[in-house]
């Protein structure tokens, strides 16, 4: 027992010891998107390609996926309409606008909202029979795309379905102005080849994207993450034009924020310090590691590192070629196989990593290592809101992946410890050393803590108020940080 008391007190004076790396050096930063109009012509903004992740119809309700697509396909909206500052709303996901105290004397948006109700009967309708009816099935187009749904058709055992929903050289919008292309992807999957989960699933959508559009910025979203702010591409911008990082800046992540939890989250489901407090002290040393939701990328930080280039297996963007043109489909199915990985570098030295549950943590790692830079972004309006875990169980499930996940990039060939010292900095190092120990061990029927006669209770409870105390003081000051922080960086 004195030894595993022994162990216990060396692994968390080492949480403690680790933890000090986030506290060095932390910044907030602010953007001013008003002046991005001094610095770049609207027909100057780069494209973007959206990455949007969803898996299962029953745990992720497709009406979530609709209202976050639909509240990202707003940017574009956004970014025409910058100029002239014509929108005002802020709340582009149609599920929270209409559910909002929404004052509205416009027939237009009546109409809008009346189709939305429409449409979202039918989607759950359909969620509830497990089939698309015939009445549902307007024209030929859409009777093509919902036939490759066979009997064969299983989770794990598919092929390649590409549909191209909104084509932006044809599809209007009610305005008339051009709608932007959405693409629905699923990838190729067997029982005899290997599929990495989401992280696989993302490299099918960085390769079938960069023969279809081959935007220079990807955003990856989680389907339950709707877009609260629509000035947040403005805010990319800003740091992409900012000439003192901008040829080593990899991605700009933002904060990670929910609406689900109450007043109290009595399950601590925000993750305020893993999200909010510890991203603005790595922001200040080497830069944000990647959190799989909420991330801007650069497509060119994918293929090695900021000065050496690995070289694509894919042929580039066929920009001559409608997107709907057999070329265009041809090549995407080929790059969607399941089989078209073996014997290359996606997922080791291309793409988004592999070996770990937490593709996303270990990617951003990667990238660091290579040379490339993250920044945190956490504006005072949230960019993004999502759903948390509501129950103990599904807490306790996510903590467990995570946990994993992380002893998997500890060991894994970027080992935090040496190559993370080495590539970043002893303070970036054990500041990913500190999450690779996150999970603690518990010692079924063995006391931990001194009885109330012994002289070792007093070192205890010291320890216990210092350590409570510190959360308080950092959480109290995470609420002032957010009205005047340290460092400001932007459009200025």
């Amino acid at each position: 027992m004195t030894l595993s008391l022994l162990i216990s007190d060396l692994v968390l004076a080492f949480m403690w010891a680790t933890a000090q790396a986030f506290r060095m050096c932390p910044i907030r930063r602010k953007e001013f998107p008003q002046n991005l109009k001094s610095l770049m012509k609207e027909e100057d903004f780069p494209m973007l390609d959206v990455f949007l992740s969803t898996a299962d119809p029953y745990k992720e309700p497709p009406m979530n996926v609709v209202n976050t697509a639909l509240s990202l396909m707003a940017y574009v909206i956004q970014l025409r309409r910058f100029l002239s500052m014509e929108l005002n709303i802020m709340e582009r996901s149609p599920q929270i606008y209409f559910a909002s105290n929404y004052q509205s004397f416009s027939p237009h948006i009546e109409k809008i909202k009346m189709k939305y109700e429409n449409m979202k009967e039918k989607v759950e309708h359909v969620v509830d029979k497990g089939e698309i009816s015939d009445e549902y099935i307007t024209d030929g187009q859409q009777r093509q795309a919902f036939s490759k749904w066979t009997n064969g058709f299983t989770r794990t055992d598919h092929p390649t379905v590409i549909q191209v929903i909104s084509d932006k050289s044809q599809d209007k919008e009610v305005t008339g102005h051009f709608l932007p292309n959405l693409i629905y992807i699923s990838r190729q999957k067997s029982k005899s080849s290997p599929h990495p989960f989401k992280a696989g699933a993302l490299n099918v959508l960085l390769r079938v994207s960069a023969v279809m559009t081959n935007a220079p910025l990807i955003l990856t979203q989680d389907c339950d993450m709707y877009s609260s702010d629509p000035q947040t591409p403005l805010r990319v911008l800003c740091y992409l034009s900012d000439p003192t990082i901008q040829s080593k800046l990899a991605y700009i992540q933002f904060s990670q924020r929910f609406h689900g939890p109450g007043k109290n989250d009595i399950y601590a489901s925000e993750h305020k310090r893993l999200f909010q407090i510890n991203p603005m002290g790595l922001d200040g040393l080497k830069g944000q590691n990647y959190v799989g939701t909420c991330c801007f990328f650069c497509r060119r930080a994918f293929f090695g590192g900021p000065s050496t280039l690995v070289s694509l297996e894919i042929p580039d963007h066929m920009v001559d070629k409608h997107i709907k043109s057999e070329e265009h489909l041809s090549l995407a199915h080929h790059v969607a196989d399941c089989n078209y990985e073996n014997q290359t570098k996606w997922g080791s030295m291309i793409g988004f990593g592999y070996g770990s549950l937490v593709e996303d943590f270990y990617t951003g790692y990667r990238l660091q290592c290579e040379g490339w830079k993250g920044v945190f972004c956490n504006p005072e309006r949230a960019a993004f809101l999502g759903d948390v875990p509501i129950t103990l169980f599904d807490l306790v499930s996510q903590g467990k992946r995570w946990c994993i996940g992380l002893l998997e990039v500890t060991f894994s060939v970027y080992k935090t410890l040496i190559s993370g010292s080495h590539s970043m900095g002893l303070l970036m190092a054990l500041s990913y050393f500190h999450y690779a120990f996150w999970p603690l061990a518990l010692l079924n029927r063995v006391s931990i803590f001194p009885k109330i006669s012994e002289p070792w209770l007093f070192l205890y409870v010291f320890l216990f108020l210092g350590a409570y105390g510190q959360d308080l003081l950092e959480f109290v000051l995470f609420g002032t940080l957010s009205k005047s922080g340290g460092m400001i960086k932007g459009c200025g």
